[in-house]
């Protein structure tokens, strides 16, 4: 029985298996877009946070504490002074163009105001529609700011004769020592390809697992699949899915390997957790596939859902946004996609260090995703002998 069995099963994959060389369509969605997305997103972050972003300067004091401000400004990592504008309409109209990302605005009398202690006003405008070069350039600024007032007010104090170590203490009683955690370096790319990779890896699994079903209703060939597998749908499904999890599980070996191992980002609790984890998500969504085409057993509508679903999981699982901050009726949809299970996983594993146990209720989660084809495998399967594609 069980010789028969593997025989129904080996004719299916090896059927599958020249499907897989004999289509571009495959190599180009299973291993080209992979690796292309892994090397284009490692490479565009690949200075962890952007740097040198442009910025401009009206500067009406003209003096040289006004001079001084922007040469500090300049010397911030992530800012750079790119151009000096007369007058605050013309630095206004390029930053609607885009020509700089915000601007500072020191107006006249600023240096006399500040030494005759009349608390001048200087102004800094942002561009928040670009959320990361404006949050950060707003930073800068404030900083820059604080660091011009407590300079004026050091020089007052040292006029009145106090000491550096009472001036400090006036300035600032209280000395904030910050260490951030699990990601000190503040990388961009760190916080966001470990989630990018496999999200594409996901939404790639999607499509190819409803297209790979789907073309065979499309093209009538369902009922030679089956027949292969002696209409067994649980023995064609696994001969059909499992090259498509080899090649899977080789690019999540891939990107875990290329992402701890040659870019050495933070993996705490070791590479063999993320690697069960890869797997559990590959699985996991390959089975979602099943359950997008059984629902709606045609291609097209089989790839509007996978495709939607894909594109969904990226702000659902938490990356872009915190699922906590969500409305509760989005948290607890948030549940519904496999990548949110692995993003947590992830931040227990390699950011945190946390034992594997720790991580128990999203492994079940995703095993929950592996069992949800039983509830879809009577339909499908009457689709594939009985539907009949129409274009």
């Amino acid at each position: 029985m069980k010789k028969e069995v593997l025989k129904k099963f080996a004719r299916v994959f090896k059927r599958e298996c020249r499907r897989l060389v004999s289509r571009p369509l495959y190599l180009l969605c299973m291993v080209v877009a992979p690796l292309f997305c892994y090397l284009f997103f490692t490479t565009l972050m690949d200075s962890g946070l952007p740097v040198d972003m442009p910025v401009g300067i009206v500067d009406e004091d003209m003096t040289t504490t006004s001079r001084q401000l922007t040469r500090n400004l300049d010397a911030f990592q992530q800012t750079k002074v790119m151009a000096h504008y007369g007058t605050f309409d013309e630095a206004r109209i390029a930053m609607q163009r885009g020509e700089i990302y915000g601007f500072y605005y020191i107006p006249q009398g600023t240096s006399a105001k500040a030494q005759a202690q009349r608390q001048p006003t200087v102004s800094f405008y942002t561009n928040n529609t670009m959320l990361i070069a404006g949050s950060l350039l707003f930073r800068d600024m404030k900083m820059m700011s604080e660091l011009a007032s407590g300079s004026a007010a050091r020089a007052t104090l040292y006029a009145k004769g106090a000491t550096e170590q009472q001036a400090m203490a006036f300035l600032q009683p209280i000395v904030i020592d910050t260490h951030p955690l699990y990601n000190p370096w503040l990388n961009y790319s760190v916080y966001l390809n470990n989630t990018f990779a496999p999200g594409v890896l996901m939404l790639l699994i999607f499509l190819i697992t409803v297209y790979s079903i789907g073309v065979e209703i499309k093209d009538r060939t369902a009922r030679e699949w089956l027949r292969l597998s002696d209409n067994s749908i649980y023995i064609a499904l696994a001969g059909k899915l499992l090259p498509h999890t080899l090649v899977f599980f080789l690019m999540g070996i891939l990107y875990n390997v290329y992402l701890y191992g040659f870019l050495h980002f933070p993996c705490n609790s070791g590479i063999l957790p993320m690697l069960i984890a890869t797997l559990c998500l590959v699985l996991a969504s390959q089975c979602m596939g099943v359950v997008m085409i059984g629902t709606l057993p045609t291609l097209r509508l089989g790839l509007s859902f996978a495709s939607l679903w894909g594109v969904l999981s990226f702000s659902m699982c938490g990356l872009s946004f915190p699922a906590m901050a969500m409305h509760p009726v989005l948290q607890a949809l948030a549940n519904l996609f496999p990548l949110r299970h692995y993003f947590l996983i992830y931040v227990d594993q390699a950011l945190n260090g946390y034992p594997m146990i720790y991580s128990w209720t999203n492994y079940m989660a995703l095993l929950i995703f592996m069992l949800l084809p039983f509830l879809v495998i009577t339909r499908l399967k009457r689709a594939l002998i009985y539907y009949k594609y129409i274009p």
